[in-house]
């Protein structure tokens, strides 16, 4: 697998969400949808994908769960699959040295909760110095009540969260531009 420059990073979509008070299936249809499109168009266009478990030692999170798997009806064949106890996927998943050892240069970010581990990891890959793609509608968030007790819809978060990541740590992509760049690149 040497050589690609560009993958697909999808993060945390697994069933353990759907264990949570907070899921609403409303929400998971739209994600799923633009979530198959983005994993069918990297499939088809040659790009490796990377899934990315959460895990952690208890609840519907922990392994012996039974959660920890890829969130129905999502259909994906990853390139290799990594498992993280933080927030970034970069953080002591071995993702990183991955990443190094196959020459990988841009990463395309989807996956489960947009401001959370999708933003983080995008922000820690920008930081490392990779180009990112931030494709916030094939992201999913829930609504949040803030500590003054506004609650923020998920289409305020996503744009929230694509508000800060625009231009300084990403690319704000739809699943068609993000799939686009990699024909540039070919292009190129």
């Amino acid at each position: 697998m040497s050589g690609h420059e560009t993958i697909l990073l999808v993060i945390d979509a697994q069933e353990s969400f759907r264990q949570r008070d907070h899921w609403d299936e409303s929400l998971a249809s739209a994600y799923i949808d633009r979530q198959q499109a983005l994993i069918d168009g990297a499939a088809a266009s040659g790009i490796p994908v990377v899934q990315i478990f959460h895990v952690d030692g208890s609840g519907p999170f922990s392994e012996s769960s039974g959660f920890v798997r890829t969130l129905a009806p999502l259909r994906i064949a990853p390139d290799v699959t990594f498992k993280k106890s933080r927030h970034s996927a970069l953080v002591g998943s071995g993702l990183d040295v991955w990443l190094t050892e196959n020459g990988v240069r841009r990463i395309i970010v989807s996956g489960i909760r947009t401001e959370q581990c999708c933003e983080t990891t995008t922000r820690h890959a920008s930081d490392l110095g990779y180009q990112v793609d931030y494709v916030g509608e094939a992201t999913l968030t829930f609504p949040m009540t803030d500590a003054a007790g506004r609650t923020w819809s998920a289409g305020e978060i996503r744009g929230r969260t694509e508000l800060v990541l625009s231009g300084r740590f990403a690319r704000i992509s739809t699943v068609e531009q993000a799939l686009a760049g990699r024909a540039e690149q070919l292009a190129a």
